[in-house]
C-alpha cells in the first residue's frame, strides 16, 4: 500500500502485519507521530501511554512473526474514552473532581480488546460526566473539529472522533448513552456505532449514571473495522449477510423540531441512494413516538450523578469534592436532587411504552432511517446551536434523533452521507434489538455504493 501507516484502516493494518509489509511497531509510531502533529489543534488524546504502547506493540510485533497473533485486531493501535477506566492511567471523566483518581484495572471491554492484542496508547477527551453534546471540560479545555478545528465534534466522544478523523489512530473505543457515539461520528465523517442493550458486557467500571442505558461500542473510518471491534468486545459472533431487499422506514423528522436544510437534503439523498440498492424505502411524513422520552430523557443522567454526590464510595474510597463540578454539573445535581421517585418512574414507563411502540413498527419494517444528528457542528465553546434553521432550540435540539434508540435498547449505527459547506453530515441507521448483525450489513452496503474514506486538511 502508498498510503502512509496512519490512513490505514485497521482491517488494512491487520491484512500488511501478516504479509509482513510492515510491523505494529511502524504502526504505533505512524499513529504516535501523526496524533503529534494534530492534537495541538485538536485537544483531542488527553493521557499518553507510549511506554506500555511501545511494548504492546513489540509483543505484536513477536506474535505476528511468529504466526501467532491473536486475531484482526493484534498490534492495532486504539484510543479510549476518558470515561472508561485503563488499567494504570487516569480517570478524570472531564471533572476536577477526579483528579489523582487511578485506574486499578480495565473495564471489561478494555480488558478484552488488551487480551486481543489491541495496542492501547491513550486516552481521549470527554465534557464532565459525558452528559453533554459537545467536548470541553475545565481539566483540559475543548476539543475541535479536525474538518474545522473552530468547531466542535460534538460529545460526549468528542475526543475519540476527533483523533481517529484525523488519522491519530484508526478506531476509538466509546461510550453512547444518549447519541454521544453517533452524533460525533455524523459530525467527523466516521462510522459509530451504538450496540444493542446487553450486546456489549461491562464491569469494572465507572458507577453507571446512565445505568445500562449507556452501551460500550466503537468508532472507526469503515464499517469492516467496527465489526471486528464487535468480534472482540460483543456477545456472540458477527454475521455480515445482507437481507437482499430490506424494508426501511424513512423519518426525516421528529414531530415539528428543525433540521438544518443540508442535512435533510443530504438523508434524503441517502434514502434514494438505499432505494437505487433495491431496499423498499418508505418515507413517514409524521412521527411522534419519540416525543415523550425526548422531553424526559436528560432526567437519567440528572438523577445519576445527584446519586453519585450521594454515594461518593461508589467512586472511589478517596473524598469526592462535589463543589469542584463545573456550572452546568452543579445545576443537573440539583435537578437530580429535587427530582421525585415520580419523576424517574414516569421516564422509564415512558421508555418501556416506546418499546413496545417500536416493537410494533419492527413489525412492519427491518430499519428505520433518519438525521444522525440535526444541526452542524457549532463552535466549539458553545455547549449547543442555539439556532437550527432559523428557529431556537435548546440544549438537545441538535440531538432529537438519539435519545430514543437508547431508551428502547435498540442498535444503531452513523455511516457518512456526505458534506455541508465543508463539514460532515451523517445519517442513522436504526434496527430492532438484537438485530445488530443486520444492521452492520446495511451500512456495509451503503459503504461500498457510496465511499466516504478521507482526511481534512490539518
Amino acid at each position: 500500500m502508498n498510503k502512509p501507516l496512519w490512513q490505514l484502516t485497521a482491517t488494512q493494518l491487520a491484512a500488511g502485519f501478516g504479509d509482513a509489509s510492515f510491523t505494529p511497531t511502524e504502526a504505533l509510531q505512524a499513529c504516535l507521530s501523526r496524533s503529534a502533529e494534530v492534537n495541538p489543534r485538536l485537544n483531542a488524546l488527553i493521557t499518553l501511554d507510549g511506554e506500555g504502547a511501545a511494548h504492546a506493540a513489540e509483543q505484536s510485533t513477536a506474535r505476528w512473526r511468529a504466526g501467532r497473533a491473536l486475531g484482526a485486531l493484534d498490534g492495532v493501535p486504539v484510543t479510549i474514552k476518558d470515561n472508561l477506566q485503563v488499567r494504570g492511567l487516569p480517570t478524570h471523566w472531564g471533572s476536577r473532581a477526579l483528579a489523582g483518581l487511578l485506574a486499578e484495572r480495565d473495564e471489561l471491554p478494555v480488558a478484552k480488546l488488551r487480551e486481543a492484542g489491541a495496542v492501547i496508547f491513550g486516552k481521549t477527551n470527554v465534557p464532565e460526566f459525558t452528559m453533554q453534546g459537545y467536548t470541553d471540560n475545565a481539566v483540559f479545555g475543548p476539543t475541535g473539529n479536525p474538518w474545522n478545528p473552530a468547531l466542535t465534534p460534538g460529545g460526549s466522544s468528542g475526543g475519540a472522533v476527533a483523533l481517529v478523523a484525523a488519522g491519530g489512530c484508526p478506531i476509538a473505543l466509546a461510550t453512547d448513552g444518549g447519541g454521544s457515539i453517533r452524533r460525533p461520528a455524523s459530525h467527523t465523517n466516521l462510522v459509530g456505532f451504538k450496540p444493542s442493550r446487553g450486546r456489549v458486557p461491562r464491569g469494572d467500571g465507572l458507577p453507571p449514571i446512565f445505568l445500562d442505558f449507556e452501551v460500550a461500542g466503537p468508532i472507526a473510518r469503515s464499517v469492516a473495522d467496527v465489526a471486528a471491534v464487535m468480534r472482540v468486545i460483543g456477545r456472540g459472533p458477527v454475521d455480515e449477510a445482507m437481507t437482499p431487499r430490506a424494508r426501511i422506514l424513512f423519518i426525516p423528522r421528529f414531530g415539528d423540531h428543525p433540521v438544518d436544510p443540508q442535512i435533510a437534503a443530504l438523508t434524503d439523498a441517502a434514502a434514494r441512494k438505499l432505494a437505487e440498492l433495491g431496499h423498499t424505502v418508505t418515507t413517514a411524513r409524521d412521527f411522534d413516538l419519540a416525543e415523550a422520552v425526548n422531553a424526559r430523557w436528560p432526567l437519567l443522567a440528572q438523577v445519576g450523578l445527584a446519586w453519585l454526590v450521594a454515594h461518593p464510595q461508589e467512586l472511589s474510597n478517596r473524598p469526592f469534592d462535589a463543589s469542584l463540578f463545573g456550572p452546568a454539573m452543579q445545576a443537573n445535581v440539583e435537578t437530580g436532587r429535587q427530582a421525585s421517585a415520580a419523576d424517574l418512574f414516569d421516564l422509564l414507563y415512558e421508555g418501556e411504552r416506546l418499546r413496545t411502540a417500536l416493537s410494533a413498527l419492527f413489525d412492519r419494517y427491518d430499519f428505520l432511517l433518519t438525521p444522525a444528528a440535526a444541526a452542524l457542528p457549532w463552535p466549539a465553546g458553545e455547549t449547543h446551536p442555539a439556532l437550527i434553521d432559523g428557529r431556537e432550540v435548546g440544549p438537545r435540539g441538535h440531538a432529537v434523533f438519539a435519545g430514543f434508540v437508547n431508551a428502547a435498547g435498540l442498535p444503531a449505527i452513523a455511516v457518512p452521507c456526505g458534506f455541508a459547506g465543508g463539514m460532515p453530515v451523517g445519517m442513522q441507521l436504526v434496527a430492532r434489538e438484537g438485530a445488530d448483525d443486520g444492521l452492520l450489513a446495511l451500512a456495509r452496503s451503503f459503504e461500498l455504493a457510496h465511499p466516504w474514506q478521507r482526511f481534512p486538511d490539518l
